[in-house]
């Protein structure tokens, strides 16, 4: 299989992750507690900004949300819902 085929099915792919994920989160939203809806924003709104950026390099934005994630993990674990 070519490169261009094996780009093009891991773009389906990627597409078809991203559709379950909304509809998984749609569903888990209700559930959630005010304070995990404003961490998981937070986390949320910061991932998808440096990904607007498309000068930034994937590798840069993955190394940058490491540390900027750690501590929204580390809030939603101490939160003990």
């Amino acid at each position: 299989m070519s490169d261009e085929l094996i780009s093009q099915a891991l773009d389906n792919d990627i597409a078809v992750v991203h559709e379950r994920f909304v509809a998984a989160m749609q569903q888990r939203l209700p559930g959630m507690n005010v304070e995990s809806k404003e961490r998981y924003f937070a986390l949320l709104n910061t991932l998808v900004s440096k990904l607007e950026d498309e000068q930034r390099p994937m590798r840069q934005i993955l190394q940058e949300m490491m540390s900027e994630a750690m501590t929204i993990i580390m809030q939603e674990l101490n939160a003990g819902d």
